[in-house]
């Protein structure tokens, strides 16, 4: 059964529930600063074992020290999704361990 897109409201309440995240066209978004170069790869590895976990990924983006993550559902023909939003908080759940600010 396919995920069902958010309404937009549902979308920004969900989103005040996530600060450093935001909607940018049909993804939501954030970018994450690290101390090192390393410790942005660590998160980048830590991410895609998540993503490989919930069966959901995201767009992920590794600069210097920066990680940036841009996530809509496919299956629901790229609009944002509670899957989405899952994914988002388990990030916010294991950046804080790496350092991530």
């Amino acid at each position: 059964m396919p995920t069902e897109p958010l309404s937009q409201k549902e979308i920004e309440d969900r989103l005040a529930e996530l600060p450093g995240w935001s909607l940018d066209g049909a993804r939501i978004t954030r970018t994450y600063r690290l101390a090192t170069h390393f410790a942005a790869t660590a998160l980048v590895v830590h991410i895609a074992q998540t993503q490989e976990e919930l069966d959901h990924h995201s767009d992920l983006t590794l600069g210097y020290n920066t990680v940036t993550l841009a996530v809509n559902t496919h299956d629901a023909g790229g609009a944002v999704t509670e899957k989405d939003f899952e994914l988002a908080r388990k990030v916010e759940g294991l950046a804080p361990g790496h350092g991530a600010s």
